[in-house]
């Protein structure tokens, strides 16, 4: 950052393969040439009670019911009142959101038949962690004896978007890149402002929630792949965990998938929210690859303060700007990483996609969020308008006369 102002523009070139035998299994890299800058979503989803609204634990009973056609598509997550479901491999934005529509009205067609609904945030408003269940998936048990009083909270929701990055090393680079954008990429998808009962004052409690589990946030700079190999084999090797999926970093490798996964975005309640921070995501990823961008350097304090100024004022935020050491609003920091990602955005088709990013600087779900109890309604309809653009696709508009 700034982004109007990048170092090299020197694509990266596919490095020379190393060896597989020369590689922990677990590291082994899922190369496809064809795969290149495709993407993928993972919607993670509440499960609600639609009496009351409160949240409903009945993943388990939710799973096995669904339909064997689309059961592929869908699995449990830590806490008993989320389901996550997740795209295929898209080859661009309008893809991957015409499927994750397709999964969301599915998920709504069943939860009917079993008397429940749903509706994405990145928290439940009201949820009491008292009452959370954890999920019987065997990962999860695993993750309970581990993680112990960390996984009895509160639940929490997150987006995750992939990109097929065919070559390692070129994976190492976009993670590194990534890095100085993550607290852009969480101010403009904060959509947890309420927990436990009462706003406190963050756009993103999903962040601090869920800050509370080791092996989170921003991970370190790698110096290429061995490095970041090296790093995380010492944790598996060891047996301290069983595969680099415990490795829960705001953005990471995916070897099996051949993809870098950023995970910093809290759950979107509409399809026409996640739509921009998918081409955003996509067209970021070859600004860097293909165009050479480098954003200045910045270090951990630093990044580490940006990512906690974004959870908490959301798009209202400022941060810090590495090179001029000013804080910049998060406005202007995001109409210069759009205007650099156009071009990029309009090779790869997501260029409408792309502009939907400034809808989202100007009202994201927090801000939303709190209007419509600004306006009057209580946290039981907040929760039942979240479930409304679950199921609409639109971001909520507040009428003022509507809320009682």
């Amino acid at each position: 950052m700034p982004f109007s102002a990048s170092t090299p523009t020197t694509p990266v070139r596919r490095s020379a393969p190393e060896a597989a035998s020369s590689l922990p299994a677990w590291a082994r890299w899922k190369s496809d040439a064809s795969r290149l800058y495709t993407v993928g979503v993972e919607d993670e989803v509440m499960l609600l009670d639609p009496a009351d609204w409160s949240l409903a634990q009945a993943s388990d009973d939710v799973l096995a019911h669904l339909a064997r056609d689309f059961a592929p598509s869908a699995q449990a997550e830590t806490h008993a009142s989320v389901v996550e479901v997740a795209t295929g491999v898209q080859t661009d934005v309008a893809g991957a959101v015409a499927e994750l529509r397709e999964l969301r009205g599915w998920l709504l067609r069943e939860l009917r038949e079993l008397g429940l609904a749903a509706a994405a945030a990145g928290t439940h408003p009201a949820a009491d962690w008292q009452l959370t269940k954890v999920s019987e998936e065997p990962r999860y048990r695993v993750l309970e004896q581990t993680m112990r009083s960390l996984v009895r909270r509160e639940p929490t929701m997150a987006l995750h978007v992939h990109v097929g990055i065919p070559d390692p090393h070129a994976a190492i680079v976009l993670l590194n890149a990534f890095r100085p954008v993550l607290p852009l990429l969480l101010a403009v998808s904060a959509n947890s402002p309420f927990s436990q009962g009462s706003d406190g004052g963050f756009a993103s409690n999903r962040r601090l929630l869920f800050g509370a589990f080791p092996r989170t946030g921003t991970p370190r700079a790698f110096d290429g792949y061995r490095d970041y190999v090296d790093a995380v084999d010492a944790l598996i090797a060891s047996g301290a965990l069983p595969d680099p999926s415990f490795l829960w970093w705001d953005v990471r490798p995916q070897p099996r998938l051949g993809t870098v996964e950023v995970r910093i975005m809290d759950a979107q309640s509409s399809l026409a929210d996640i739509e921009p921070i998918v081409a955003l995501i996509q067209s970021y990823a070859r600004l860097v690859l293909d165009g050479g961008f480098r954003p200045a350097p910045a270090g951990p304090e630093l990044l580490e303060e940006n990512a906690f100024l974004a959870a908490r004022d959301g798009i209202d935020a400022r941060l810090i700007e590495p090179v001029t050491r000013r804080l910049v609003p998060v406005r202007e920091l995001v109409d210069g990483l759009v205007r650099a990602c156009r071009p990029h955005a309009a090779v790869l088709g997501c260029a409408a996609e792309l502009e939907g990013t400034h809808r989202l600087a100007a009202a994201n779900g927090a801000r939303r969020q709190r209007s419509l109890v600004a306006a009057g309604a209580g946290l039981p309809r907040l929760v039942a308008g979240l479930s409304e653009q679950f199921a609409f696709e639109t971001p909520a508009v507040v009428r003022p006369a509507a809320l009682s």
